[in-house]
């Protein structure tokens, strides 16, 4: 409340994500706000008008917000305003968590963890997204056509870009004038550290062209770590709008160029010590704690894809030959495999470095959800000691099938019906925090959108079929 008054803040925006990872938000004046409101929340949610929430007779929810995620909202000029993100509370007079808040869930994947002794896991996100001068986008009469249209100064199809164009695949830290995106970045970082208060190391053009960007953040722990990335996307997206640009999380708009990854490393400690470390490891300075957790991952990776990868496009991204992972294997430096445990640094100087990268997540899913599915299956691993086997050293990319095979090495889902089939029939290791109709929303959201694609022509097959 005291910040309120030194910032002279009028208005608080109360933020919060539904369940299938879009950003919500409800503004109050700020001199209705109590300091009562942080422990009984606000009665400001009609849950059946968020989808995956609840139906039209049990629509009363509350939002209660969480005072640690003040930040100050410096392009709403003309009235200052600041945000806080919210938890969600059914109704009634208990008021508890809402069991499909992704906050709540998040929070209960953290109570989980430390229930099977690990105090502290740490989640680094590593989220690419790209920006563009306009998009254009008309599927509203879909039996006349369909079309999109991207407008990029840094294109290669540009007529704007007076010979600077970044090529397909090509875009990986170029200077300027081929980085036109450097000054948008800065004041993302500079947002993103001096308002919102998230420690931002690093910025920098990725491989795409047409304006592919990243914003490395700093790891956190789970909770803090998935407001990070709701965080981000918000700021990215209107810093862009202020500038006439369009951001967008959409893992793979640009055809035949990379797409959008939302890496994302972790690892698990107890009383300050890293136990994914070993030093007697010597080929990846990994403990058995970190091999079971990865173990897990490998094992449930086709159920964990409907979660971490959620969209129709995430498996236009997920194809060989884009640096994207397809395969279910794991190694040290090898982008082709699912898991990496990424090897700059070797010893005991280093050893809160460790951790594992899972290379699967894009940018379009839920940052709450993902963490708690990712955590599940890496400790339903430990529980199991299911251990994560050799290391690929190979470009998986350049095997044959018989060399894959001979590897046991299996790929992931090839659409999202695949994804979504398999968490259907692989879920029990996420029921210690996703309950039975939380998975079920999910997996009929994406039914939904599966057929709201697959029922429309692609524009490239008027190309291969029209003449038939």
């Amino acid at each position: 409340m005291k910040r309120l008054k030194e910032d002279k803040i009028k208005f608080i925006d109360l933020q919060f994500t539904g369940l299938f990872g879009r950003f919500h938000h409800t503004t109050m004046d700020a001199k209705m706000f109590r300091i009562e409101d942080f422990a009984d929340g606000l009665p400001k949610v009609d849950g059946s008008s968020i989808r995956g929430f609840t139906e039209i007779h049990e629509s009363d929810l509350i939002i209660r917000p969480d005072p640690a995620t003040y930040a100050t909202i410096p392009w709403i000029e003309q009235a200052p305003t600041a945000r806080l993100i919210c938890d969600i509370l059914s109704g009634g007079s208990k008021r508890d968590i809402f069991p499909r808040d992704p906050r709540g869930l998040a929070k209960k994947a953290e109570r989980y963890c430390g229930e099977q002794g690990y105090d502290t896991s740490y989640w680094g996100p590593e989220v690419e997204f790209f920006v563009f001068d306009k998009l254009e986008v008309n599927t509203m009469t879909p039996y006349q056509g369909q079309s999109y249209h991207i407008t990029s100064r840094e294109a290669p199809w540009s007529s704007d870009n007076v010979g600077y164009a970044l090529r397909l695949k090509d875009g990986y830290l170029p200077s300027a004038p081929g980085d036109t995106l450097m000054e948008y970045r800065n004041q993302c970082v500079d947002v993103l550290t001096n308002n919102f208060g998230i420690v931002c190391d690093a910025h920098h053009h990725e491989v795409a062209t047409a304006g592919q960007c990243e914003i490395d953040i700093r790891f956190d722990t789970l909770v803090n770590a998935a407001d990070s990335v709701q965080s981000y996307k918000y700021i990215v997206k209107n810093i862009a709008q202020k500038r006439n640009m369009m951001a967008t999380m959409m893992p793979k708009p640009i055809a035949l160029d990379n797409g959008s990854g939302m890496h994302v490393n972790v690892s698990l400690w107890n009383k300050g010590k890293n136990l994914f470390y070993d030093p007697d490891d010597d080929y990846a300075e990994m403990s058995q704690t970190a091999r079971y957790f990865g173990g897990g991952i490998m094992e449930h990776a086709q159920a964990l894809a409907s979660i971490v990868a959620p969209t129709t496009n995430s498996y236009r991204r997920l194809v060989p030959g884009y640096e994207a992972p397809v395969y279910v294997a794991w190694s040290t430096g090898n982008r082709s495999a699912i898991i990496r445990i990424p090897a700059h640094y070797k010893g005991q100087k280093f050893s809160a470095m460790k951790r594992i990268e899972f290379r699967a997540p894009d940018p379009s899913c839920n940052p709450y959800l993902a963490f708690c599915a990712i955590m599940a299956a890496g400790l339903d691993g430990i529980r199991k000691k299911r251990d994560i086997g050799d290391p690929v050293k190979e470009d998986i990319f350049k095997m044959t099938p018989k060399r894959r095979r001979e590897l046991g090495i299996t790929q992931l889902p090839a659409s999202l019906r695949q994804a979504y089939e398999a968490l259907e029939s692989d879920s029990a290791f996420l029921k210690p925090i996703l309950d039975d109709e939380t998975i079920e929303k999910i997996i009929e959201h994406e039914e939904r959108e599966n057929v709201e694609v697959s029922v429309r022509p692609h524009p490239h097959e008027f190309a291969l079929y029209a003449d038939v």
